[in-house]
């Protein structure tokens, strides 16, 4: 049996900067507490149910972050569950402007031409009460858009031209989001400095879920997994439990692989 083609390393063997800085993220927890608040249960139950609803159930298992482990080891459609399809154009589709649009831009209270940031998108599901259910569903996605798929810093804007796929529900359910929010996300670990602490954009959380599909011993005896074997994994786990060595977790488990390779070699 042919040994399996493995990805290039980021970094030569033995040149690996130290693991002892925290990464920060832009993923807004925040954020879900002020969208279940707004949405009518039935709402909120429909939006989690919806192709874009494993943010909403992410959140609600209260992932552990450890950013030590993401900061070791960086098939996200499969660990997702999103829509990770090839489309032109992938970040500037093309949205009609309409009245629609307009009046719903103005209840956001921001320009046609600016797309709320996550402050901002908090403060309109404080006051969306009156709101129709159309309107609300919007905001929803919206939020999901900015606090999870791009996870930028919380006061800056998202891109217009993803946000204005809204108001059309139905192409922005079936969008490739998965292929968005894995650019932002590798966009964002390749352009940084790893050598002390930073700060990466997008579903960051993902990173860490992948290291314990990866690492099936790691991730059961500290990625806290849930039983039935949930799925997609991205729902498998609630993140780590207790104080963990990762360093010497993740070498244990590696040898093993290792091991396993050289004897299909042999």
């Amino acid at each position: 049996m042919d040994i399996p083609e493995l990805p290039r390393r980021i970094h030569t063997l033995g040149e690996e900067p130290p693991a002892m800085h925290s990464i920060s993220y832009h993923t807004c927890w925040t954020l879900h507490t002020a969208l279940k608040k707004a949405l009518h249960d039935d709402e909120y139950e429909e939006l989690k149910e919806s192709k874009l609803g494993v943010f909403t159930k992410f959140q609600e298992l209260g992932f552990d972050w450890a950013s030590r482990l993401v900061h070791y080891m960086l098939e996200f459609e499969n660990l997702t569950g999103l829509n990770c399809e090839y489309i032109e154009d992938l970040e500037r589709p093309h949205c009609v402007v309409s009245k629609e649009l307009t009046s719903f831009w103005e209840m956001l209270e921001v320009h046609v031409e600016v797309v709320p940031s996550t402050q901002e998108i908090i403060a309109a599901l404080e006051r969306c009460e009156g709101w129709s259910r159309d309107d609300r569903k919007w905001l929803a996605y919206l939020a999901i858009l900015t606090g999870y798929i791009e996870g930028i810093k919380y006061s800056t804007p998202t891109r217009v031209s993803l946000a204005r796929l809204v108001m059309e529900l139905e192409r922005f359910e079936n969008y490739p989001w998965g292929r968005v929010a894995f650019k932002v996300l590798m966009d964002s670990v390749k352009g940084r400095d790893i050598s002390g602490c930073y700060t990466i954009n997008g579903f960051a959380q993902a990173l860490q879920v992948w290291v314990y599909t990866a690492l099936p011993e790691l991730g059961a005896n500290y990625g806290n997994p849930l039983p039935n074997n949930l799925s997609p994994p991205i729902l498998a786990y609630k993140g780590r439990k207790g104080r963990i060595q990762f360093k010497e977790a993740i070498l244990n488990q590696t040898r093993v692989i290792n091991f396993v390779l050289k004897d299909i070699g042999d």
